[in-house]
Order: structure tokens, then C-alpha cells, then sequence
């Protein structure tokens, strides 16, 4: 018995193509039992009248599906549910018998524990002025070319190493680019088994935090400083100790003599922007000799350096082998690709190597490829240059903007970067600023969340260019600034408990 095309309906609001609909659609009418085996599917024309598509649509759509084996072509007669499509299980429903259920709140031994978040909603894209860091442009980046290294990472040349459980390795390709290319604009040289890929920055982070830290390890963080850090401390049970930062970066002066491991991040300080001079690395790295403590440059956004070229890394610096580096691809490529490494001693990468197996193993073998296609065949250098020209662009205008308007950077020197960090005025709270800004579709980042909890500060606030295109730079910060005078003038600008 033929199958009416009336069962099969269009998803409302889907990004997919009309083919991609069509064949899930379809896919799904077979797995869950609605189309059996044996059973002729609309013709195409059918479908086609009953869908409103073109006919050449349903015709590729199950053309893709017979390749998939969910349906069978019979000469003249149409197409068929195969007796090899694919079924999704049934089972009957469990008698059921009212028993107490499980109090997981006391079965979670290391609950994670809250801590002021960034605070940003996750439909930004939606907000016509999004201040917000580390998200990227789509319209600054290189989609094509990034669909075909994609391509040819999952090619049939390449489908061996693919589909192969690499166990504890990396992609070799990917490690090459980044030893040969990468690196040595940091001033960094380094060998296959002194380099690890990651998951990002923040993976890097946690496995570091997890090998080198332990119960009475003082471990120094920048204040204020990357959230995500602290949030690792937490979750270890470990009180990481504060330094202030000034306008040059972390000082070595203030650090601890009986510190173990520092945290810093000189090229870009999270979140100031301020840039570490060379004399006061060259001194940091003199104190840790002389203390015997280790260093986890933190080396996020180098590649921004727009406005003067960027200093040497710490870690080229190093003499000693004191220094862990941890890059990302995060702002540089895209943030959702979760991609970075750490370059360190061969025992440290060794044991990070075995501590990543625990968890993953290693990053998806084609995300490697496709970002060592994508480094190797020069879009990597023309994406970062270009995201280099419109920042600049960018910057430019929100400098100008903030001169206009009176507002308040602080900091130091900075090389570039995607953001500036701002002071309010006495008495506003960028917490409940940002949130009424919401209500004229503007984001901004209050400061809350980089802060201490021995020294919380609801006065600074991050905003950023990455996400936000150049000719709406002006209007957006017109409309904080307006609700900043509002804020002075008492509107909204009331103290909010801490936490």
C-alpha cells in the first residue's frame, strides 16, 4: 500500500536545506515505524505537489536516501522502504511501583560549585549592539575555504588517519604547523614531544591545575583575572591567591616568595588588555629562578597585535624551563572549534598526554585536520590579518566614541587585542547597567565576574568589537553612554548585594 504523502510535513524554522528537510523527514517516518519495510514511498511528483518544492529536490533527497539504504529504487515502479533501513528499538513500558527516588543531592560528592559568571544572555546574536568578547564575526570569517579544508580532512586520502583511534598522539600534520609556523613567531622553538593539543585554553588550564596542584600549593592568579581560571580553582577545593594587577601586567614584586605556580597572561591581560613590558618578564622569570616557582603564560590573544608588533612570549625567554605555554585558535579562527596546546617540558606533556586519556583520549582527529589544512594553505594568516584590519577599524571608532561620550577606559599599554576595560562612575553598578542596556538592545560585560571574591568591584565593565559590525559602533555607544548619565543619575545605579 502506497504511503500518503500527507505524513510527511516541513519543520518550521529550520536552517537546513530544502534536500537536507526532505531526507530527514523521510529518515525519521522509516526509523520510528511509521513507514515499514516493503512499502512504496509518494512518488516524487506527489511530494512535490503536497511539499511545495521542486520535483528535482525530491528526486536528489532519495536519491541520498537509497545511498544511505533506507529506501530501494525498483525500475518503473518508484521508490521503497528497504528492508535494511534502520529501526529504532520498541519497548513495552516498565510496570512502574512508587518507591522513593534518589536524593542526588546527597549522592554528589564534589558538587560544582557557582561563581559569578560572565554575564551574557545566549541569544546575543539577536541584540543589535553586542559589546561582548570572543565571539566572532560571521562576516569576517573565511566560511568557504574553511568548508573546503573541512572537505578534504574527511576525503577518502585521508579517511585511514581519520578513522583510526589515534589513542594518546595528535595529528601530525597540525603539531608540524604549529612547531614550524606558529611558534616561532613567539620566539618559541620546541620539539614534537615538548607540544599537546587540547581542547581549548581552558582544558589546558584544568589539566596543568590538576598536575601541579596540590593540598598547601599556593598558586598565584592576576586579579582581576579570567573567570574560567578561578571556577578551576573551585572545583579542585583550591584557594588560588590574588595578586593586583597595574598598568604593566602582573608584578613581580608582589608575588609571594613561597608561590609555586603563577598564572599570567602578558601578551593580553585578561581582561585589562595591558601588555607586560619586557623588563618586567625578564625580572618575573628572574624571581621564579630565584623562588623556584613555575609559570603558566596564558597566551590567548597574540595574534591581535595590531597596533605595535608583539612582544617575545615569557616562555622565549625562558632559560630554564620554567614556563608552560598554552596558546588557543579560539579568537583567532572561531571560538567554537575548542582548540589549542600547550608547549612544556617533555615529562609535563608526557603526564598531561596520559591525564588527557582519561578523559578523551584526544580532540576529534578531523577538527585537527581540518584547522592543520586550514593553518598550512595560508588562510589561517589571511583570516588573522584581516581580523587585525577590521579591528583596528573598529577600535578606531569605539576610541573615538568614548572620548566623545566622557566614558572611562582603564589600563595601560596595549598592543591591541578585541576589547577595552572601563571604569563607571562612583556609585553605578555595571551589573544592573548591563542588564537595564539589555532593554535597548545593548550588551555589555560588568566586570563582577574577573574580580576576587576578598575584593569584589561592581565598577568596571569589558566592551568589545569582535561581534559587533563597525557601522554600529556609534549608535550602541551613544545608547550605554545615555544610560550611564541615567545610572549618575540615580536611576538604576543603586548598590546590588554581593554574593
Amino acid at each position: 500500500m502506497p504511503i500518503p504523502p500527507e505524513i510527511f510535513l516541513l519543520p518550521p524554522g529550520s536552517d537546513a536545506t530544502l534536500q537536507q528537510q526532505i531526507q530527514q523527514i523521510v529518515a525519521e517516518a522509516i526509523v520510528s515505524g511509521r513507514c515499514a519495510a516493503g512499502e512504496k514511498v509518494p512518488s516524487s511528483r506527489r511530494l512535490a505537489a503536497h511539499l511545495a518544492v521542486s520535483r528535482i529536490t525530491i528526486t536528489v533527497a532519495y536519491n541520498e536516501l537509497v545511498a544511505n539504504e533506507y529506501l530501494v529504487a525498483r525500475d518503473r515502479s518508484g521508490y521503497f522502504v528497504a528492508d535494511t533501513a534502520p529501526r529504532r528499538p520498541r519497548f513495552d513500558d516498565p510496570v512502574r511501583h512508587a518507591r522513593p527516588g534518589v536524593a542526588w543531592a546527597d549522592r554528589l560528592t564534589r558538587p560544582v560549585r557557582q561563581r559569578d559568571d560572565i554575564l551574557r544572555p545566549p541569544n546575543w546574536m539577536d541584540y543589535r549592539f553586542p559589546f561582548i568578547y570572543g565571539q566572532s564575526d560571521p562576516e569576517l570569517f573565511d566560511h568557504a575555504n574553511w568548508r573546503a579544508c573541512a572537505l578534504r580532512a574527511v576525503g577518502r586520502r585521508d579517511f585511514d588517519t581519520l578513522a583510526q583511534d589515534r589513542y594518546q598522539s595528535d595529528d601530525p600534520m597540525l603539531v608540524e604547523f604549529i612547531l614550524r609556523h606558529i611558534l616561532p613567531r613567539r620566539g618559541i622553538h620546541a620539539q614534537p614531544d615538548q607540544i599537546l593539543i587540547t581542547m581549548g585554553g581552558q582544558n589546558a588550564l584544568w589539566m596543568i591545575a590538576q598536575l601541579l596542584l596540590s593540598d598547601g600549593e599556593v598558586a598565584i592568579v592576576e586579579n582581576p583575572c579570567f573567570p574560567g581560571l578561578r571556577r578551576i580553582f573551585d572545583q579542585m577545593g583550591h584557594v588560588g591567591r590574588s595578586v593586583d594587577v597595574d598598568a604593566g601586567g602582573l608584578p613581580p614584586e608582589r608575588i609571594p616568595e613561597d608561590a609555586q605556580l603563577v598564572f599570567t597572561t602578558p601578551s593580553h591581560h585578561a581582561p585589562t588588555n595591558v601588555t607586560m613590558p619586557i623588563d618586567r618578564r625578564i625580572e618575573m622569570l628572574e624571581r621564579a629562578a630565584r623562588d623556584d616557582f613555575l609559570i603558566v603564560e596564558d597566551d590567548y590573544e597574540f595574534e591581535m597585535s595590531f597596533l605595535a608588533p608583539p612582544s617575545p612570549a615569557l616562555k622565549s625567554l625562558d632559560q630554564d624551563g620554567r614556563v608552560i605555554y598554552v596558546g588557543s585558535f579560539s579568537k583567532s579562527i572561531f571560538p567554537g572549534l575548542r582548540l589549542g596546546y600547550v608547549v612544556g617540558d617533555r615529562l609535563m606533556i608526557e603526564e598531561m598526554r596520559k591525564l588527557r586519556s582519561v578523559v578523551l583520549r584526544h580532540p576529534p582527529s578531523h577538527i585537527q585536520r581540518s584547522t592543520a589544512y586550514f593553518l598550512s594553505l595560508g588562510h589561517y594568516d589571511a583570516q588573522v590579518a584581516r581580523l587585525a584590519r577590521h579591528y583596528g577599524q573598529r577600535r578606531a571608532i569605539m576610541e573615538s566614541c568614548i572620548r566623545v561620550h566622557g566614558l572611562t577606559p582603564v589600563g595601560g599599554e596595549s598592543h591591541g587585542g578585541s576589547s577595552f576595560w572601563m571604569r563607571a562612575p562612583e556609585g553605578v553598578d555595571t551589573t544592573r547597567l548591563a542588564l537595564d542596556l539589555r532593554a535597548d538592545s545593548v550588551l555589555i560585560e560588568p566586570g563582577a565576574a574577573f574580580f576576587a571574591h576578598r575584593a569584589p568591584d561592581r565598577s568596571h565593565y569589558r566592551i568589545a568589537y569582535s561581534s559587533i559590525p563597525a557601522n554600529r559602533i556609534q549608535d550602541g555607544m551613544a545608547r550605554l553612554a545615555r544610560a550611564m548619565e541615567r545610572a549618575v543619575g540615580g536611576q538604576g545605579g543603586s548598590a546590588m548585594p554581593n554574593d
